[in-house]
């Protein structure tokens, strides 16, 4: 479990996003060229039956002027004047008919590219609640095992000020090989912060956190094996830096003595995701990481951060796609969890411009 698995992943990598958007260009170009087509030459049969009917007219005029000699070429100037009747109707359907069909073409191809489209966002907000799901799983591997180091554990049975300054020390050293986090407390089973390892940089020892959610419910953890996962928060005592807290019982012989809280360093890890997060310039598109309350947790334009809350249309699915009235494409996908991290309800949520 080294730091180096913090976010230091590659790049989401994804089907190149202009395949689709090609194809689609590609056939409404060429049904637009059939269209052109078949306009260009209705007009060209309706110029000709024109011209026969005109000639069937003069030569019914011509057989009438005839008389009686003439009446067999008036049949036959009826009978072409009928034809070129016929041959303009047949024209005017052909057109009628042909646009329809390549109207009805480009529209199926239209939903086929949106559909393909949304698949895709959904597949890129699945790999972007994957990536932070594998991450915060070895935060909560961490925690439990850092819960189990000697210093940390003597120093929760008997904080004396050597055993504060040896945990101190121990924290310190575990923090400058773990990067990504801010720091880490060691609390006493009243909340009272008794160590921790960047006491130069937060002085925090001697606050007391027994009123936050994550240590009321460390409180209650039945074993080692156990452990807190929080909701991000900005953290007053941290500068209020957002964080992730991860939290474990210190134990001795099975019994409970305190708390570890590890604070997780969640803006720059966050950012790293959904910033490589490989969307089209085209899609216009935002990546948010979201809580199980929609609010904005990670953003990759940097806006709304813990502050706003977007509106999923879920209708009881953990994964899909939808259209606002707008134009506006919305894909998203709940988090599945990694390993024993089981997830908090967050989703990944990509919103793409129209």
């Amino acid at each position: 479990m080294s730091a180096a698995l913090g976010l230091k992943a590659k790049p989401i990598a994804t089907e190149p996003a202009d395949d689709d958007s090609d194809i689609s260009a590609l056939i409404n170009r060429l049904t637009a060229e059939v269209n052109q087509i078949a306009v260009d030459k209705t007009k060209s049969i309706q110029q000709i039956t024109n011209q026969m009917k005109m000639l069937a007219l003069n030569a019914l005029i011509e057989s009438s002027r005839a008389g009686a000699q003439g009446a067999g070429f008036a049949v036959v100037a009826q009978e072409v004047r009928g034809v070129g009747q016929q041959v303009e109707t047949i024209a005017r359907e052909l057109e009628t008919q042909l646009t329809k069909r390549t109207g009805d073409l480009v529209a199926s191809i239209d939903r086929m590219s949106q559909r393909s489209r949304g698949e895709r966002m959904v597949d890129l907000s699945l790999n972007a609640i994957e990536l932070i799901d594998r991450n915060l799983y070895e935060r909560t591997c961490d925690v439990r095992w850092w819960a189990t180091d000697s210093a940390v554990v003597d120093c929760a049975a008997s904080p004396s000020a050597a055993a504060v300054s040896h945990a101190s020390q121990r924290l310190g050293v575990i923090l400058g090989a773990y990067t990504v986090y801010l720091d880490l407390w060691l609390c006493d089973l009243d909340g009272n912060v008794i160590a921790n390892g960047r006491a130069d940089r937060f002085r925090v020892v001697g606050q007391n956190v027994a009123h936050t959610r994550w240590f009321r419910d460390a409180k209650g953890l039945r074993s080692g094996d156990d452990y807190v996962a929080g909701d991000v928060e900005n953290q007053p005592l941290l500068g209020n830096a957002q964080v992730a807290t991860y939290c474990a019982s210190v134990r001795a012989g099975g019994q409970a003595n305190g708390a570890l809280a590890i604070h997780f360093d969640w803006e720059p890890q966050a950012r790293a995701i959904v910033q490589g997060v490989r969307v089209g310039d085209g899609d216009k598109a935002r990546v948010l990481l979201v809580d199980s309350n929609f609010r904005v947790i990670a953003a990759s334009d940097g806006q709304g951060i813990l502050s706003e809350r977007i509106s999923l249309s879920l209708n009881g699915q953990r994964s899909g796609f939808y259209q606002e009235r707008t134009g506006t494409l919305v894909a998203f996908h709940a988090t599945p969890g990694y390993e024993t991290y089981r997830g908090l309800g967050w989703y990944g949520v990509i919103v793409c411009g129209a």
